[in-house]
């Protein structure tokens, strides 16, 4: 059998992290550099030393990789030109990117970078790697939700390259549709500063429990099917890692890489063992074998990676350097790296210790990263573990001196909705739910059309129940759900052509493998907010991609919003003005793994898991409404509402009541405002 050339593609937080990973045998790496970037917490690269790097990479014959993988705001679109522009230049054998708008600035200005698609992108489908494909795309990150019988399905109906993660930590949220972060003051995952809502330590009414923190990934002993089924890239995650680990992961799927057609089973016995040294949590195939591991959430298992060596009980002062007194220090010693979580969970490092010194109440340990009382300690790798590698960055740095321009960007080109696509969903207040039997509970105040959350369950109760509901044809929309794996491809497409042919034609899609399924349709296409355009040159690309109207983003903010109407037309806007949003949104069933319900944070939040036989979701019991503001979004133009009253029980005296107060511009009680106010949190911002 003829095999390709798997590449190993290895994180580089940190110029260590980057010998690490080259000296170890990476065929290539990727890095972030001080913007723009999903992990804004790990160092990322100054421009001289990421120029020194591309220089030393290519004399190597290895690649270098950009991530570029954040949401961008209008506000920001000068600097997101000028660091493409800067890139192309340098010249990094591709780059990594979430949002379509950076995409289409490349494509229109910068064609000579090559564009890979972030698993942020949430691209699960043949269908949405063959929309990419023909947007000029030359690699897609798979979501890591997939199993091997999905990636040989969408390798067989695709000729992209593929890449893969195959190690390291999991969001228990699809790639790409986490707002949880954001939610709790607008630290956003789509912008590079998520605060790992998931690994936090929740309570219900019996218990306490790290209810969503998974385990890690490990897929080493999978390389060999993983290659038969065409994967041609295998991604580590951990650019937010120390260079020990990263060394001994690199070294451990090298070996897989290079072994396994001799003896796969010896092979994947070293390279397991080799793995036992990287200090990190459990470990799962996730979704491998065509659903999750029944154990790969442990409630009870703390969400940090390493050894948990507790809290900074005290911060002292010697010799004008600043000491951590620990609650427990079991085989600690000076050289080992260890990982602090700041208290509140602001943020998280990785950092050396570099002195020990014991006084009576304890072991006092000198890092060098900040730390305060309360932040929680884990040590991550020993320093036996750690080994000494060539410098990849030249030792001289001085001839590497370009930084990005002044130039301002132009505005995107696309062609607006004529009248006709634009007429086809009239000014008004639309309501949506996700069953089909609270259709009926629009009748007590019609909205301008109904629209219900497209699911599997959906759409046979749809078929079966035809004739008594009560919006038929064109006054009713369907919302096609965000994720959207390869295992959904033949139903959605068979239910979409029946809905058609029953005289339904809006859709509202929320992946881009929805664009490609509902292409050459004679159908109106919203673009969702889980599309995600923040930035008029995202709102050009679906507009020219066949969208006639675009839901905001639901974390987006007044004045982000504000700024898209300096270029797009209101009237195709159609913003989400009342919803519980979808914190989480999980493949599979998290009630089959324990019983859960309404649950708290530290801050007394309350939130409430749903769960299905597909998928499950969190949302907050608190409502985000921004109704009372219609009046004045009414005045710059926007004419179309959408109140989301899905995973609501839904009663008609609630319905009616936030119907009307959407109707009047009133204030809706016990509700909250998102990201709408203050917008995403900026650490520049912030009080000392």
């Amino acid at each position: 059998m003829q095999y390709i050339n798997a590449e190993l593609l290895a994180p580089a937080g940190s110029p260590e992290a980057l010998d690490a990973a080259i000296g170890e045998g990476a065929d290539a790496v990727y890095l972030g550099l001080k913007s723009f970037n999903a992990r804004m917490r790990s160092s990322n690269f100054a421009y001289s030393q990421f120029e020194g790097a591309m220089d030393s990479i290519r004399s190597m014959r290895k690649k270098l990789y950009v991530t570029v993988n954040t949401v961008f705001e209008q506000r920001e679109a000068d600097r997101m030109y000028q660091f493409l522009e800067y890139l192309e230049k340098v010249g990094p054998d591709g780059i990594i990117v979430q949002d379509l708008g950076v995409a289409k600035m490349a494509v229109e200005n910068f064609p000579r970078l090559k564009l890979h698609a972030s698993t942020q992108m949430n691209v699960g489908s043949s269908a949405a790697v063959n929309f990419l494909s023909r947007t000029g795309f030359k690699r897609v990150v798979l979501s890591r939700e997939l199993s091997i019988e999905e990636l040989r399905s969408v390798r067989a109906e695709t000729n992209l390259e593929l890449e893969s993660f195959v190690h390291g930590a999991l969001c228990v949220s699809a790639s790409g549709l986490c707002l949880f972060s954001s939610y709790l003051g607008g630290r956003s995952a789509n912008r590079g500063t998520c605060t790992q809502a998931c690994r936090r330590l929740y309570s219900d009414d019996t218990h306490d429990g790290y209810f969503f923190s998974p385990n890690d990934l490990q897929l080493v002993e999978k390389v060999p099917d993983l290659i038969e089924a065409g994967i041609g890239s295998f991604k580590i995650e951990g650019r937010m890692k120390s260079a020990e680990y990263v060394a001994t992961v690199v070294s451990a799927y090298r070996y897989m890489l290079d072994n396994w057609r001799f003896d796969r089973e010896r092979a994947a016995t070293k390279a397991r063992a080799m793995l036992q040294e990287d200090f990190a949590r459990r470990k799962t195939i996730f979704w491998f074998d065509g659903k999750p591991e029944p154990d790969y959430i442990r409630p009870e298992q703390a969400g940090g990676t390493g050894i948990p060596l507790g809290k900074i009980k005290q911060v002292r002062s010697f010799d004008d350097k600043l000491w951590m007194l620990l609650s427990s220090y079991d085989g600690i010693a000076e050289g080992d790296s260890i990982r602090i979580h700041s208290h509140g969970d602001a943020g998280r490092s990785t950092a050396k210790v570099r002195g020990i010194m014991e006084k009576t109440e304890g072991l006092y340990l000198q890092v060098d990263q900040a730390f305060g009382t309360g932040d929680e300690v884990y040590l991550i790798q020993t320093r036996s573990m750690a080994r000494r590698y060539k410098a990849v960055i030249p030792a001289s740095l001085a001839k590497y001196h370009a930084f990005p321009s002044y130039h301002t960007a132009p505005k995107p080109g696309f062609a607006l909705p004529g009248k006709d696509r634009l007429d086809v969903l009239p000014a008004g207040i639309y309501a949506m739910v996700n069953r089909v039997q609270d259709l009926h509970a629009m009748l007590a105040d019609l909205p301008e059309k109904a629209i219900l959350r497209f699911s599997k369950k959906n759409a046979e109760h749809l078929r079966r129940h035809e004739k008594e509901i009560p919006f038929k044809g064109n006054s009713l929309v369907l919302w096609l759900e965000p994720f959207f794996p390869q295992a959904d491809s033949g139903w959605l497409a068979e239910e979409l052509d029946y809905q058609v042919n029953k005289g339904r034609k809006i859709f509202v899609a929320n992946n881009l493998g929805h664009l490609n399924l509902l292409r050459g349709r004679d159908v109106s296409v919203i673009a969702g907010p889980w599309l995600y355009s923040f930035n008029s040159w995202a709102a050009a690309f679906y507009l020219s991609a066949g969208a006639s109207f675009i839901v905001p983003p639901l974390e987006i903010s007044k004045q982000a919003y504000a700024r898209l109407l300096d270029t797009v037309p209101a009237k195709a806007f159609f913003p989400v003005v009342f919803a519980n949003p979808q914190l989480f949104t999980i493949r599979g069933n998290l009630g089959e793994l324990f019983s859960l319900r309404f649950f708290r944070d530290r801050e007394e939040e309350e939130y409430e898991l749903l769960t299905g036989v597909d998928e499950s979701v969190v949302i907050p019991v608190k409502p985000f409404s921004i109704v009372d503001r219609i009046p004045f979004l009414k005045k710059d133009g926007t004419d179309k509402f959408l109140m989301d009253f899905s995973f609501l029980e839904l009663k008609k005296q609630i319905y009616k009541r936030v119907m009307a107060a959407g109707r009047n511009g009133t204030v809706l009680p016990e509700t909250g405002r998102f990201n709408w106010k203050d917008g995403f949190w900026n650490p520049a911002e912030e009080k000392p």
